[in-house]
């Protein structure tokens, strides 16, 4: 797929016959050659689709809908819990099930994280998806040391802060509201200023336009045809490259001049970062993680932040018991010197149980491709060299056998249940080895938007059943439009 992205110049004029003509001979020649090897060995069950498109309009489709969990049960009920498909180009093995998870999840040399060519490109090269060995365990143990709780402490008063003044700001005066744009644009100050040191004096709203275009782009088909998604992505992250890279000289001159220190944030941290031979990170090194950072970061929260509140305007039983915790710790921080502390963040027990609940049945990233480095087995199938395998969090998820009742929202499963959840079930930020570095910051992020909303303010979805689009990550389709009402006027018509 990539070398078909070469053939097309800058200057191409859409030709549907001209690129027919080499869809269908490069598909005849790969899906040919999938074939023939499929035959030599127990490759899973399933279909490999049309040539070259495989299944990816139908998986496609199935994602814009919200319908990704049908679309894998109807491959599962026919192939079973292994089964092969073809997706964007490349041939798919989906594995399900505790054992899958474990079996991707854990170290294994025969399983990278190559992804699929249209993340890889946002992504870049260097990301820490892409990258193996000595290099990404560097790369990892930099942003997990800067994200590890303990260092997170360090800046919620200052996060407390940023939370509550853009978000009051954007807020003000205004009698309704799209959910959706707002809490994006707020967990992008969040990250853009305590991750990457973007204060003013920085365009943070052309940054953000380019990055949310760039985003868009993670799963599109991966042609550079005018007007495509992929193309306007491709386009969008070349301009967020380039301000980040004038970034990187500013902090750089920053640091030699000694007017900040080695880890003051995401950046710096990347800048002083040196390999086992005394190396520093290329800036093309530095510029794809904080991209990939960016996404798992902002992009994770905002898209929990949506989903909650869609899902409390819903359960006046789960919002009444949040607004009380809220409430009592809004009282605790008036009688203190009014600043959020660490043991309050930890006294919001309730309301990260109902994430957690919220996570298990619509995870911000419900899957993810991995590529095979060499040929490999599983369930008695054969997986070879070359190919991808789809972790999918669902089987799991929404398994009575695990969880019971699990097409209903239950916090209290959270709280200390009979039996302990087994390891390589719950997978919302992944797990062993494979675990997001950015989950705590996540939290926390989340939290104290959670915190200043339903502190300040009551809503109303104007759109009761609003259905949800997967952009990649689930959101609200419409943008969660809301009527807002301060909570003081709550409370005078109470």
């Amino acid at each position: 797929m990539e070398f078909l992205t070469n053939l097309v110049p800058p200057n191409f004029e859409f030709q549907v016959q001209y690129l027919a003509i080499i869809l269908i001979t490069v598909g005849i020649l790969y899906i040919g050659y999938l074939k023939i090897k499929a035959s030599s060995s127990s490759i899973p069950p399933g279909s490999l689709g049309f040539p070259l498109i495989g299944e990816t309009i139908s998986f496609l489709m199935a994602q814009k809908q919200d319908k990704s969990k049908q679309w894998f049960e109807i491959r599962v009920q026919k192939y079973g819990p292994v089964f092969k498909t073809s997706l964007v180009g490349s041939p798919i093995v989906v594995l399900t099930g505790q054992a899958a998870n474990k079996f991707i999840f854990s170290a294994n040399d025969a399983i990278a994280g190559n992804q699929m060519l249209s993340t890889a490109t946002i992504f870049g090269k260097y990301s820490i998806f892409e990258v193996e060995g000595s290099r990404r365990k560097l790369i990892k143990s930099a942003m997990m040391n800067f994200l590890k709780p303990e260092s997170i402490q360090k800046i919620i008063v200052e996060m407390d802060s940023i939370v509550k003044k853009y978000l009051l700001k954007e807020l003000e005066g205004k009698e309704s509201v799209q959910f959706v744009p707002l809490i994006k644009k707020v967990t992008f100050k969040v990250t853009s200023t305590l991750l990457f040191g973007l204060h003013e004096g920085w365009d943070k709203e052309k940054l953000f336009e380019d990055l949310t275009i760039a985003f868009r782009g993670l799963w599109a088909i991966p042609l550079r045809i005018p007007g495509t998604k992929f193309r306007k992505a491709c386009q969008a992250r070349d301009r967020v490259c380039k301000t980040l890279s004038k970034l990187i000289k500013t902090r750089k001159e920053d640091m030699e001049e000694g007017k900040m220190g080695s880890q003051q944030d995401m950046i710096s941290t990347f800048l002083s970062l040196r390999d086992e031979e005394g190396k520093p990170l290329l800036e093309e090194e530095i510029i794809d993680n904080l991209i990939t950072l960016i996404f798992a970061s902002q992009d994770t929260s905002s898209c929990l932040v949506c989903l909650f509140f869609q899902y409390l305007g819903r359960d006046t039983n789960v919002y009444n018991k949040v607004l009380e915790e809220h409430k009592e710790i809004a009282k605790t921080r008036v009688e203190s010197d009014g600043k959020l502390k660490w043991s309050e963040m930890q006294s919001m027990k309730y309301t990260w149980k109902a994430v957690q609940e919220l996570m298990r049945l619509k995870p911000p990233l419900s899957g993810n491709f991995r590529y095979v480095t060499r040929d490999i087995s599983f369930g008695g199938y054969d997986i070879p060299k070359g190919w991808r395998i789809l972790w999918v969090a669902f089987p799991t998820h929404m398994d009575p056998e695990i969880f019971d009742e699990p097409e209903k929202f239950q916090p209290s499963r959270f709280e200390g249940p009979s039996k302990s959840v087994p390891p390589y079930t719950y997978i919302p930020f992944g797990a062993g080895s494979r675990i997001c570095p950015g989950s705590e910051f996540a939290r926390i992020d989340v939290l104290l938007i959670i915190h200043h909303l339903v502190t300040n303010y009551g809503w109303t979805p104007l759109i009761p059943n609003e259905p949800l689009i997967h952009d990649p990550m689930p959101y609200p389709a419409k943008g969660l439009p809301v009527r807002l009402q301060p909570m003081l006027d709550q409370e005078n018509t109470t």
